[in-house]
């Protein structure tokens, strides 16, 4: 039965949705106006870096909105969906009007260019969303918060912070309350803010909600295969996949109340400190989507708890805090206390498989001085030797969990690590050694976090920690020897060598079609999974997101087929791909979720392929942005001439070897060719041209085809001696 309190709560909520979008698409139309009379009727209409054109717009009506006077129909279909209807549900409807109209509102204000300064966002590229795709895949980012308003006070704003960085969660901060911002909050508490902690500003207003918004339609476009203008299929996609919620504090005027009506419609709950939701018998949907919560400590568990997110946390005894959302933390100089490595001081990492009876599980041994007895601002010399027994463990698993010090140092807030082996750097803040942060902590992280994360293959953990330049020389031959045997080891691993390929599923909670097959010779397209760490991860958990895949009968050699293989990709790609060709990109191609480095694509006219990989925003001599290109084989679209790759496989001997190989690169940005330089100059001296990486183009070379083919004319391509692609 619906009490009178309930109506009330009701039609409050219901009116101001209503008022809120009315207040929004006027607030649209009296800017479009106003643009029109500066820019023009036909000006151009875009968000910076994107193939989504307006993303909300794009997949809620099916429209490339490129223009200012495509606009005037858009705001009208808005203005369509808002109802005086005495239905709470119109009320959701009108809530899209006002996010509609806020895209409108937004794309507007780039019309001068970028409008956000200061250490706002703004719109989210394409690239960084895409980046963002792998470590919400793979868990190491749970969840999503939208944080709207401003707290009262820093520093509870800070508190909510920290408690959402330690579990791993992604803030993204907008509008404001009494004209304070939650960024301005936080700034004045010197908390670290942008994509690499986690935190990020969106705008000051309310309106830039639709960054956040538009951010998940693109995921359910692009990840989730979700066609534009399938309303129902974006609404069920975000309901079931997008792991998001909204916190929002402080007043709740009409645009605020509207703007969160429409993530309601998404399914994602919002938890207020107000007490617009306040009554225990509210209609059910309120009841389930908007609560109050005046408690702040309870606030992020009681949203996690609503939106069913689990949260796995690192209980590490250390001094500092421990998470993934530390992970992309930069120490500058004068922000550092110490620095290890880097040139300016001996230093690496090692781990060595032992015998159970060799090592004490637990053991921490430094030799040599603490942070407490190291003086600020030089560099110290650090070795960093983690041992390892386990019945299931294997030699081949040393350079798996060897790369994991990477990740599982940085996750310490304070610490700084880059580089692996004796290519490593580490800095450690002043912030960190004055909360009492020593080297010992490094052996404490790496035995929980081994034990943790590699706890089926790993039953004892024992840490040597050297500071002393001394020992570093005595044990660094010893180390270097085990680097280049291993190197041995893994280059005599082929495709032809093993019995079994590997699958990655990660990706699948947001590509359902999609499956990676993973090779000795073709890496996981996001650059982060190997065969080895594949198998690994498939003996640390036989029902994980690695499985084995038997290949049986080999179908084509040239192409790479196999029976196993075929079988495989087809009962875990919901069916729709029943074929594919590892070696080649244009018969049968790889599909890709949306997390891939680079994308390899064909280039008729110069008889040969491109490659762009995501930091490069530039444009291409096809004429295709990385954004565009990435649209064409996200989703677990199967795109012949068309393919997500690692950076690492362009150097492969797999690499597209159906057509030719390497031979066939044409055209890659400068930085791709200096981040992959020194495996491509190995792989270039194997095919019998060590100056090959000359006679590739890039963007100071040419981004017109014609230029581009003159080139390769100049510099005599291997290419023009090939056989047509087509």
């Amino acid at each position: 039965m619906t009490t009178e309190s309930d109506k009330q709560l009701q039609c409050d909520f219901r009116r101001k949705s209503i008022i809120g979008a009315r207040m929004a698409v006027e607030a649209a139309s009296s800017l479009l106006q106003q643009a029109c009379l500066r820019k023009g009727k036909d000006a151009a209409v875009e968000f910076p870096d994107t193939a989504f054109y307006l993303p909300l717009i794009n997949a809620f009506l099916n429209r490339d909105v490129k223009n200012t006077n495509q606009l005037p129909e858009i705001l009208a279909i808005a203005k369509s969906f808002i109802s005086e209807d005495n239905d709470l549900n119109k009320a959701f409807d009108s809530g899209v009007a006002t996010l509609i109209a806020s895209e409108v509102i937004e794309a507007i204000k780039y019309l001068d260019g970028n409008p956000y300064t200061d250490g706002w966002q703004g719109f989210i590229p394409d690239s960084v969303y895409r980046s963002l795709g792998l470590v919400l895949v793979d868990g190491r980012m749970p969840a999503i918060a939208v944080i709207l308003g401003s707290a009262p006070d820093n520093k509870t704003a800070t508190n909510l912070i920290r408690e959402l960085q330690s579990k791993n969660i992604l803030s993204l901060l907008v509008g404001k309350s009494k004209e304070v911002t939650f960024k301005n909050q936080l700034e004045e508490e010197k908390v670290s803010l942008g994509l690499d902690s986690y935190v990020v500003p969106l705008g000051p207003n309310t309106t830039a909600l639709i960054y956040a918004a538009n951010f998940i339609a693109r995921v359910a476009v692009s990840f989730g295969g979700v066609k534009k203008g399938d309303v129902g299929g974006l609404l069920k996609y975000t309901k079931e996949r997008v792991q998001a919620f909204v916190i929002c504090l402080g007043e709740l005027d009409p645009l605020k109340v509207s703007a969160l009506s429409a993530i309601m419609k998404l399914g994602l709950p919002v938890i207020t400190d107000q007490v617009i939701s306040h009554s225990k018998d509210c209609q059910e949907i309120i009841k389930r989507l908007l609560v109050t919560e005046k408690d702040y400590s309870n606030m992020v568990s009681r949203a996690i708890q609503m939106r069913g997110i689990k949260i796995k946390v690192d209980k590490i005894d250390i001094p500092v805090n421990y998470s993934a959302a530390f992970e992309g933390e930069r120490i500058r100089k004068e922000q550092m206390y110490v620095e290890f490595g880097a040139g300016k001081s001996p230093a690496f990492e090692y781990v060595r498989q032992k015998e159970m009876d060799e090592i004490k599980d637990g053991k921490i041994l430094l030799i040599g001085p603490d942070i407490d007895q190291m003086q600020e601002a030089k560099a110290y010399p650090l070795g960093i030797i983690v041992e390892v027994a386990g019945k299931k463990m294997e030699s081949d698993f040393e350079p798996v969990l060897e790369r994991q010090i990477h990740r599982f140092l940085n996750y310490a807030m304070g610490v700084f690590h880059i580089g692996q082996r004796d290519m490593n750097w580490i800095r450690i803040s002043k912030d960190a050694q004055k909360a009492g942060l020593k080297i010992r902590d490094f052996g404490k992280i790496l035995h929980a976090k081994f034990h943790n994360e590699y706890g089926e293959i790993v039953d004892k953990v024992a840490i040597t920690l050297l500071t002393t330049e001394e020992q570093i020389k005595q044990i660094l031959p010893e180390v270097k020897d085990a680097y280049n045997k291993r190197d041995e080891r893994i280059g005599q691993l082929k495709d032809d060598t093993v019995d079994k390929f590997y699958s990655c599923s990660l990706c699948t909670s947001f590509a359902p079609n999609h499956i990676c097959v993973i090779s000795p010779e073709r890496m996981g397209l996001c650059g982060a999974i190997s065969w080895l760490d594949a198998k690994a991860s498939f003996e640390i958990s036989p029902i994980g997101g690695n499985i084995p895949i038997e290949r049986k009968t080999c179908l084509d050699t040239t192409k790479g087929v196999w029976e196993g293989v075929n079988e495989f990709v087809f009962n875990n790609s919901n069916k729709t791909i029943e074929r594919l060709c590892l070696y080649s990109l244009m018969d049968s191609p790889m599909s890709a979720c949306g997390c891939f480095e680079c994308v390899a694509a064909v280039m008729p006219e110069a008889n040969g392929v491109i490659i762009v990989n995501r930091e490069y925003d530039g444009m291409t001599p096809i004429g295709m942005k990385f954004t565009t290109l990435a649209g064409t084989v996200g989703g677990g679209k199967q795109t012949p001439g068309f393919m997500g790759i690692a950076k690492r496989y362009i150097a492969s001997k797999r690499f597209i070897s159906a057509e030719g190989g390497l031979k066939r690169v044409v055209w890659m940005p400068k930085g791709l060719k200096e981040a992959i330089k020194a495996q491509f100059a190995e792989r270039a001296k194997e095919i019998g041209i060590p100056d090959f990486i000359d006679k590739i183009a890039d963007e100071t070379i040419c981004t017109e085809v014609q230029e581009l083919l003159d080139f390769l004319e100049k510099v005599k391509h291997p290419v023009l001696s090939l056989e047509p692609l087509l």
